[in-house]
């Protein structure tokens, strides 16, 4: 008897393309932008944080092996917008702008895109 586990999507303070900081980890401090972002685990893909090397074997004859490098999710609690015009980091809020919601940087105001 097999169980089906309900995994409910939550609402991340980050999209892909913000620029953010890592606050916790092996990369802590590194700052840099958001590839994806995987609501459903809680989880973003930072470029060039979390680095993780897979070797492949060959396949056919005659071919070489390779090893891939390519990022690794973190959990989004460990990442923290950053503002690259104030050199901050900042928590996310909201307003209503032109009538339309926009996400901003509540320490410095900035608009995020």
């Amino acid at each position: 008897m097999s169980k089906k586990l309900h995994v409910k999507a939550v609402k991340l303070h980050v999209k892909a393309g913000d620029t953010v900081k890592v606050i916790a980890g092996h990369d802590k401090g590194t700052i840099a932008e958001v590839i994806k972002a995987i609501p459903s685990e809680s989880q973003v893909i930072v470029k060039g944080v979390n680095m993780r090397t897979k070797h492949v074997k060959p396949q056919g004859e005659g071919e070489s092996g390779r090893i891939d490098i390519a990022e690794a999710p973190i959990h989004s609690s460990n990442v923290q917008l950053y503002s690259t015009k104030e050199s901050t980091v900042s928590r996310v809020g909201s307003t209503v702008k032109d009538g339309k919601k926009v996400r901003i940087l509540k320490k410095t105001g900035e608009i995020l895109g």
